[in-house]
C-alpha cells in the first residue's frame, strides 16, 4: 500500500518536460528556423564565392565567359593550371611571397609583443598618452597614409627592395593592442619574482612573460601572415622589378593582356595561392577563437 501510495505521488514526466536519463527533444521554434536560415545564407554568402573560383578553374576559358554561367564544368580541363605554371615563375614569386609573409609575421609579433608589453607593465610618464595615439592610429584609413609611406620608403632608398616589403609593416597597432591587453591578465607578482631573482627586463620578457602570451602569438601571427601574404596594392606600387613580385602581383599582371582579362589563368592562380593559406587557417582558427576570446575588451 505504501509503494503504491508513493509511486502515485511521484509527477509523470510531461511533453514538455523530459524524463530523467532521457535527452530533451529540440524544439524548432520560429526564431530558431529564421536564425538558422540567416546562418546559412551568411555561408552561402562567404563561402559561396571560394567554392564558384575553385569549379571556375577547371573550366575552359569560353564556359567561364559564357552566359548564364554554368555551376558545374561541362568539360573540366587542368589546362589553366597548366598554362599558370608554364606563364609564371612560379617558385620565384612563391619564395618571395614566403619570405616577405615569414618576415613580416616574426617581426610584427617580436616588435607589437614588445610594446605592449611596455604599455601593460612598465610604468613610465606619458604611457597612457602614448598607448591613446596608438589606438588613434587604428581610426586612420590606409590609404591616408599610403602616399606618404610612399613618399618615406623613395626617400630612404628602399623602392624595389625587399625592405620595401617588410619594413613598413613591422609593427601594427591592432598588434600592440592584441599583445597590450592579453599582457594585463598576466601576474605582476611573477614579474617580480623574476626580477628579484636577478632576471633584467628582457629576460623577463623573453622567458617569464612570452610563454604565457601564447594564443595571443599565435592569432597575431596567423592574422599577420594571411594578410602580408594576401597583400596586393603596396607590392604593386613599391615594386616594379619581375624578379621581387609576388604571387598576387604576378597573378594580377601575368593574366592580364593588351585588351582582355584571361579568367581561366586568373581563378587558377587564385585557386593556388588561397588554398595553402585556407589550409593552415582551418588547422590553426583554434588558436585564433582563444586568443580573442581570452584577450577580451577591458
Amino acid at each position: 500500500m505504501t509503494v503504491l501510495t508513493e509511486r502515485s505521488r511521484t509527477p509523470r514526466p510531461t511533453r514538455d518536460q523530459p524524463s530523467e536519463g532521457r535527452p530533451a527533444a529540440r524544439r524548432f521554434t520560429p526564431r530558431a528556423i529564421l536564425l538558422n536560415v540567416v546562418l546559412v545564407l551568411g555561408l552561402a554568402a562567404s563561402f559561396g564565392p571560394l567554392v564558384w573560383m575553385i569549379v571556375s578553374s577547371v573550366k575552359p576559358e569560353g564556359e567561364i565567359r559564357q552566359f548564364p554561367p554554368t555551376l558545374f564544368p561541362e568539360q573540366p580541363t587542368w589546362d589553366n593550371y597548366t598554362k599558370l605554371f608554364a606563364t609564371l615563375d612560379f617558385p620565384r614569386f612563391f619564395a618571395n611571397s614566403v619570405v616577405v609573409a615569414l618576415a613580416v609575421t616574426v617581426g610584427s609579433v617580436l616588435f607589437s609583443a614588445m610594446v605592449g608589453y611596455a604599455l601593460a607593465k612598465l610604468d613610465f610618464p606619458g604611457r597612457r598618452v602614448l598607448f591613446l595615439l596608438i589606438m588613434g592610429t587604428l581610426m586612420v584609413p590606409g590609404m591616408v597614409t599610403f602616399v606618404p609611406l610612399f613618399v618615406l620608403v623613395a626617400n630612404l632608398d628602399l623602392i624595389n627592395t625587399y625592405a620595401a616589403l617588410i619594413l613598413p609593416f613591422l609593427a601594427a597597432p591592432f598588434g600592440v593592442f592584441l599583445m597590450r591587453q592579453f599582457m594585463l591578465d598576466i601576474p605582476d607578482e611573477l614579474l617580480d619574482a623574476a626580477r628579484v631573482d636577478g632576471a633584467g627586463e628582457f629576460r623577463t620578457f623573453f622567458a617569464v612573460v612570452l610563454p604565457q602570451t601564447k594564443p595571443a602569438l599565435a592569432t597575431l601571427g596567423i592574422l599577420t601572415f594571411l594578410g602580408s601574404w594576401n597583400n596586393f596594392l603596396w607590392p604593386l606600387v613599391a615594386v616594379q622589378s619581375a624578379d621581387k613580385y609576388t604571387l598576387p602581383v604576378a597573378l594580377a599582371l601575368y593574366s592580364t593582356g593588351q585588351n582582355t582579362v584571361q579568367y581561366g589563368l586568373l581563378v587558377a592562380g587564385a585557386t593556388v595561392i588561397v588554398l595553402p593559406i585556407l589550409i593552415v587557417f582551418l588547422a590553426l582558427q583554434r588558436h585564433i577563437v582563444q586568443g580573442i576570446s581570452t584577450t577580451g575588451l577591458k
